[in-house]
């Protein structure tokens, strides 16, 4: 993993563990306090990288998990600077509720659902439908409750009729990384996680996937914000303002998310 210009990226795939950085260092350092959708990990390492070479002091931590997770730790006061959702509701219901700075509010990247098998005995051809092959025995899926890509992998599968068919073969991760997780080490033998993972150099190897139709589920629409706490660290504000430019949207877009203004 990518560690440079005093860069911290931290997966949190369990539930109710997050690691709060530190209310005094993100003050008198160039700490910016970030929360990410965990489908972000690969992406942010580019990311951080590009952005550190724009500004050398600054000090992206990272600290990745399920967006809903986020939400309900951001409401309580939690000590980041900028939250990076994939589902833009959270960052919006934030700047009504005053805990974020409504006017930064930028959806910077739409997300990407795939079906994804590391399986060599299984074939994605036939998309979804590969889920009632007797030989898969456990899906992968995001927790619908606080997780955006689970709520989109369930509605793909209620609109392929196939929802209540394979609801006993469901596994869920805590975020979208820990499912893709679970397919990866063999767990799930199959699973609909985030294109913005199984593209990424890390995995591109990896098994075989199959772009879910994003007529079968509402749009992945990923959003930012700073947050109230936030809303004066000048550095959170330099690196949302990179995320909005011409570098940032090709590394979103290289990492397999569409950019929220186009169309397909």
């Amino acid at each position: 993993m990518w560690m440079g210009c005093a860069s911290l990226l931290l997966l949190l795939l369990g539930a109710g563990s997050l690691a709060f950085p530190s209310r005094v260092a993100a003050r008198e350092s160039n700490v910016i306090a970030i929360a990410a959708a965990s489908d972000l990990i690969f992406c942010l390492e580019e990311l951080n990288a590009q952005f550190c070479q724009l500004h050398p002091k600054a000090a992206p931590q990272v600290t990745a998990g399920s967006s809903g997770n986020f939400f309900a730790q951001l409401q309580r006061g939690a000590p980041f600077d900028l939250f990076l959702s994939a589902d833009v509701r959270y960052p919006e219901e934030l700047a009504r509720s005053g805990k974020a700075d409504g006017t930064t509010l930028t959806r910077y990247a739409t997300g990407r659902l795939v079906l994804w098998t590391v399986r060599t005995n299984l074939s994605v051809t036939n998309g979804l439908t590969l889920l009632t092959n007797p030989a898969v025995r456990r899906i992968a899926l995001a927790n619908p409750e606080h997780a955006p890509y689970g709520r989109a992998a369930k509605a793909a599968l209620e609109s392929a009729g196939l929802w209540h068919v394979v609801f006993d073969k469901i596994v869920l991760g805590e975020n979208i990384a820990q499912t893709a997780q679970f397919v990866q080490t063999g767990h799930a033998d199959a699973g609909l996680v985030a294109l913005s993972l199984v593209s990424a150099p890390k995995l591109k190897q990896t098994g075989r996937w199959w772009l879910v139709p994003e007529s079968l589920h509402p749009p992945l629409e990923q959003a930012a914000v700073l947050t109230g706490y936030g809303r004066w660290n000048e550095g959170a504000r330099q690196y949302l303002d990179f995320l909005r430019s011409a570098k940032g949207r090709e590394i979103f877009e290289r990492f397999g998310f569409r950019n929220s203004a186009k169309t397909d």
